[in-house]
C-alpha cells in the first residue's frame, strides 16, 4: 500500500502534470477496459458452453476449470499495476507452492486457498463493473476534452464555415473557427483540469486491485512459516545425509582400510621371518612405508568420520561433544561452565559445529594462548559463548565458516553473533530456542 500512498500524494504536487503520471493513468485504465471487454467475452462463452456441456457430463470439468479463471487473469493485474507505479516493486503472489509434485496436489490447494476465491471474485467484478467504470472515467477525463481541443481541425476536414458546422463531442454547434479555438481552449482547460481526477481514480482503482489480489497478513505469515518449514526440511535431510555418509565410511571404507593395515603388517612379519637380502631389506622397507600410509590414511579417515557426526554428540550429548573438540584443540579449552541436558539433535549438531568453528578460527588466525566455553540451557534457550584472548578483530563477513553457521541458526531461529574489537577479545555468542529432550 505504500505505493498507493506516494502515488497518491503525487497528485498533489506541481510536478504531477509536467510528468508521465496522468498518460500512465489513463494508459492503465484503457488497458483495463480492453482486458475488462475480452474477460467478459471470453467468461460469456465458457459459461455458455459449460452450460450447454453439463447436461453430459463433460461440462463439469469446464466448470471446475472456470472457478481457477482468475489465476491467470489475477497475475496480469498484478503486473499491470506496474503501468501506474513503474518503481514500485511487484505486488507478490499470494499463493503457495504444493507441498506434494503433481497437478491433484495444486489443484486441491488452490481451491483451499482464499485467495483464489478473492481472484474470482476480481474477474466478476472486472467483467461487470470495473471495466465499464474505466471506460466512463476516460471518455469523461480524456477523449471529451480532446474531441473539444480538436475542434479547429474536425471543422476545417468538415469544410469550414461553408460546410455547415460541426457539433464537437455532440454538444454545441460549430460553425466557425472564432468558435472553434474557444472550444478548443475550453478543451485543452478541461483536460488539465481533469487529469487529476483521473488519477486520484487510477490511484483508487490500483489500491483496490491491490486490496484483492495481493497477499493478506495471513497469507504472508503462512508463506514465510512454509519457507521455514522449508528450511527445516533441508536441514534435516542434509543431516540424514551426512550421518548415511558418516555411517557408509565407518562401515566400508574404514573397515577395508583397517584390514589392509593388518595385511600389510602380516606380510612385515612374514617377510622378516622368510626373507634374506638385499631384495628382501627392500620389500620390508616399501612394506613398512606402504604400512605407515594406511595407517594415517587411516587416522585422517577417522578424523574425517568424527567431524562430519562425532560418535560422541549422538551418544552423550552436547556437553561430552564439546568437551572433545577442546580436548582436540590446538589452544588450550577451559569447559569447566559446560553443563548441558540432552537438547533435539538439530540443537545439539547445530551447537557443536558453532564452537568447531569457533575452535577451528581460534587455533588458525587469533593468536590465543587460551580460551574458555560457557554453556547453559536456561528458560528455553540454549546459550553457548566462546572466550578467547587473541588479538581480535574478526569479522564474520570475511568467510563463509560463520555465515553458513549464522544461516544454519537462522533455520532453527537461533542467532551468533560475534563480538571481536581489534586487540581482543573475541566472544562467540550462540543462541537457540528450545526445550531440553525429554527422556
Amino acid at each position: 500500500m505504500a505505493s498507493s500512498t506516494s502515488a497518491w500524494s503525487e497528485l498533489w504536487t506541481r510536478r504531477y502534470l509536467r510528468g508521465s503520471a496522468p498518460w500512465r493513468s489513463a494508459g492503465y485504465l484503457g488497458t483495463g477496459v480492453l482486458l475488462g471487454v475480452v474477460v467478459l467475452l471470453l467468461g460469456a462463452v465458457l459459461t455458455a458452453l459449460a452450460g450447454l456441456l453439463v447436461l453430459v457430463l463433460v461440462g463439469l470439468p469446464l466448470l471446475a476449470a472456470l472457478t481457477l479463471s482468475g489465476l491467470p487473469l489475477a497475475a496480469l493485474e498484478r503486473r499491470r499495476l506496474r503501468l501506474l507505479h513503474p518503481h514500485a516493486p511487484p505486488a507478490p503472489t499470494p499463493h503457495r507452492t504444493p507441498d506434494t509434485p503433481g497437478i491433484p496436489a495444486w489443484f486441491q490447494l488452490r481451491l483451499r486457498e482464499q485467495a483464489t476465491w478473492r481472484e474470482l471474485a476480481y474477474t466478476v467484478l472486472l467483467a461487470l463493473v470495473l471495466w465499464p467504470l474505466d471506460l466512463l472515467v476516460v471518455a469523461c477525463a480524456v477523449a471529451l476534452p480532446v474531441l473539444l481541443v480538436v475542434a479547429p481541425a474536425h471543422l476545417a476536414l468538415a469544410g469550414g464555415a461553408t460546410g455547415g458546422g460541426i457539433r464537437p463531442a455532440k454538444l454545441w454547434l460549430v460553425d466557425g473557427y472564432p468558435e472553434a479555438t474557444a472550444t478548443a481552449l475550453l478543451g485543452l482547460v478541461l483536460l488539465l483540469v481533469l487529469l487529476h481526477p483521473l488519477g486520484a481514480y487510477a490511484t483508487a482503482r490500483a489500491a483496490f486491485t491491490r486490496f484483492l489480489l495481493a497477499p493478506r497478513e495471513s497469507e504472508l505469515a503462512a508463506s514465510l512459516a512454509e519457507v521455514t518449514r522449508s528450511r527445516a526440511r533441508l536441514v534435516d535431510a542434509f543431516e540424514a545425509e551426512r550421518r548415511r555418509i558418516e555411517r557408509d565410511l565407518h562401515d566400508g571404507a574404514q573397515q577395508r582400510l583397517v584390514a589392509l593395515t593388518m595385511s600389510l603388517g602380516l606380510a612385515r612379519l612374514d617377510v622378516a621371518a622368510v626373507a634374506e637380502g638385499p631384495g628382501a631389506d627392500r620389500l620390508a622397507a616399501a612394506l613398512a612405508t606402504a604400512h605407515a600410509e594406511a595407517d594415517g590414511v587411516l587416522t585422517e579417515l577417522r578424523e574425517l568420520i568424527r567431524g562430519i557426526h562425532p560418535q560422541v554428540l549422538a551418544d552423550y550429548g552436547l556437553t561430552a561433544a564439546i568437551e572433545d573438540a577442546a580436548d582436540r584443540s590446538a589452544v588450550p579449552v577451559d569447559t569447566a561452565d559446560v553443563e548441558l541436558p540432552r537438547l533435539p539433535e538439530p540443537v545439539e549438531s547445530a551447537g557443536y559445529f558453532a564452537v568447531r568453528e569457533a575452535l577451528t578460527n581460534i587455533g588458525r588466525h587469533s593468536g590465543a594462548t587460551k580460551a574458555r566455553i560457557t554453556a547453559a540451557h536456561t528458560g528455553g534457550m540454549l546459550r553457548v559463548d566462546v572466550h578467547d584472548d587473541g588479538r581480535g578483530g574478526a569479522d564474520p563477513a570475511c568467510g563463509t565458516g560463520l555465515t553458513g553457521l549464522a544461516d544454519r541458526l537462522a533455520v532453527l531461529d537461533g542467532r551468533l553473533t560475534v563480538t571481536s574489537p581489534p586487540g581482543g577479545p573475541t566472544v562467540l555468542s550462540v543462541e537457540i530456542p528450545c526445550p531440553a529432550r525429554v527422556h
